[in-house]
């Protein structure tokens, strides 16, 4: 017969364990911007990756700069508060983020997440 403090600790390792792995990250893998006090958000219904060759994809799906309002616009719909969670690698213009941003804005999208990494100290 088990005792029930190992019961307990059981479950809330299973719980511990089953809440870390729903955290999903929906981007492309990129170097981000470094900051001290940003956190990483989870819960967001669009995902918005630049690159280091400039290249755009939304929710891991390869689009062009003209296309993204579109695309942006018909994902957008189908939700009911739509948010985006940016993802820039640090390599990137600022003027081509830029643009980025204005082609989300665009899309009637004005709740606007940029991610950066957790930032290395010595």
């Amino acid at each position: 017969m088990l005792p029930l403090i190992d019961v307990v600790f059981l479950l809330l390792v299973v719980f511990i364990y089953t809440m870390l792995s729903m955290a999903v990250h929906k981007g492309m893998p990129v170097t981000l911007p470094e900051s001290s006090v940003g956190n990483p958000e989870k819960d967001t219904i669009l995902s918005v990756t630049i690159n280091k060759d400039n290249l755009i994809f939304v929710n891991k799906e390869l689009v062009d700069l003209e296309h993204l309002t579109r695309i942006l616009e018909q994902t957008a719909k189908k939700e009911k508060k739509p948010s985006v969670l940016l993802f820039a690698d640090k390599s990137i213009t600022y003027q081509y983020l830029f643009k980025v941003l204005d082609k989300i804005r665009m899309a009637g999208l004005n709740q606007i997440s940029l991610q950066t990494g957790p930032k290395d100290t010595i």
